[in-house]
């Protein structure tokens, strides 16, 4: 009998659900991540991120729906001994150094001691802690306890990463040792699924990205699909009035449309509309003193997509 080849999909789910009692954690996550992608999920706070990560994982059982992760049942023993974690709310074990902590993993994830021997120096090297092997977890700051959970999570070389808000407390130069990380693992073929609230950070790390509100993925795009076309539009014009705003923002080409005095604010599906925008504005008596173009950002899609009753 010939081996199964492992499918082109790192997680696949249909239309997970979630309920604690009478409130409706997630509602319907259905997704795909394929291998050797970084992923984004993104999505305001109480979007039901956390909860659909530990779905994940197997730590939290749906309530209904489905899903594979490394073409096996979510929960499945065998695949998540290939998955490495870091969790936002982590607890380490605070008396022990970032070696004896290491290893502790190592053997949780039954590594032989003479491989984990070899690794743990690597990775702590990797993370930039070698000077701080011997001293104990609880006087590390919050981004060094960061660091340290970033090389748990890499001990048993894991097919899929799955990092919760990994950069959260990290200064400048730790976000960059980060994205170096991610951008290695994902030449070596690891699947990084990245949740995090900096946008400005998933643009420049991720490949696609799904936005999720309620439970619910909005949307799931390519990054650089989302970002080549669509331009945000800031224009400098006096007399603005609200049935000119509201007929800009029935233009099927136009949209996230904001005024505040005599500014608009909108994005536009190219270039090309700005002659049209440009014409209806002088038509309706508006003074326009500047258009100025730029490419749309991330930030800018996520408040068109998920909206601004939330924040991240």
């Amino acid at each position: 009998m010939q081996p199964t080849m492992p499918s082109s999909l790192a997680l696949q789910t249909h239309s997970l659900k979630k309920v604690f009692d009478d409130k409706v954690a997630v509602q319907d996550l259905s997704l795909t991540v394929k291998r050797g992608e970084v992923f984004g999920f993104l999505g305001p706070n109480g979007a039901g991120k956390t909860t659909s990560v530990k779905m994940l994982l197997g730590l939290v059982h749906p309530t209904s729906g489905d899903g594979v992760m490394l073409d096996a049942p979510l929960g499945d023993h065998r695949a998540r001994s290939k998955v490495g974690f870091l969790p936002e709310h982590f607890r380490f074990h605070d008396w022990l150094n970032a070696e004896e902590f290491l290893q502790l993993h190592a053997d949780l994830y039954r590594l032989p001691r003479d491989l984990a021997k070899k690794k743990i120096p690597e990775l702590l090297e990797l993370v930039a802690l070698t000077p701080h092997r011997k001293k104990k977890l609880r006087e590390f700051s919050k981004g060094m306890l960061q660091r340290v959970g970033l090389a748990q999570a890499l001990l048993n070389e894991p097919e899929l990463v799955i990092l919760d808000e990994p950069t959260s407390g990290l200064d400048p130069v730790g976000r960059r040792l980060v994205r170096d990380i991610i951008r290695d693992l994902k030449s070596r073929g690891t699947c990084v699924f990245l949740n995090s609230h900096l946008l400005s950070e998933v643009e420049i790390t991720c490949d696609r990205v799904a936005f999720v509100k309620n439970g619910i993925v909005l949307r799931e795009e390519e990054l650089h699909k989302l970002t080549s076309g669509e331009i945000s539009v800031e224009i400098k014009a006096k007399g603005m009035t609200k049935e000119i705003e509201k007929e800009i923002g029935e233009i099927k080409e136009i949209g996230n449309v904001r005024v505040d005095g005599d500014h608009l604010s909108l994005t536009a599906s190219d270039e090309d509309q700005l002659p049209r925008l440009n014409r209806l504005l002088v038509e309706r008596g508006v003074e326009v003193f500047s258009i100025k173009p730029q490419k749309v950002s991330l930030e800018d899609l996520f408040f068109e997509i998920v909206g601004t009753d939330g924040g991240l």
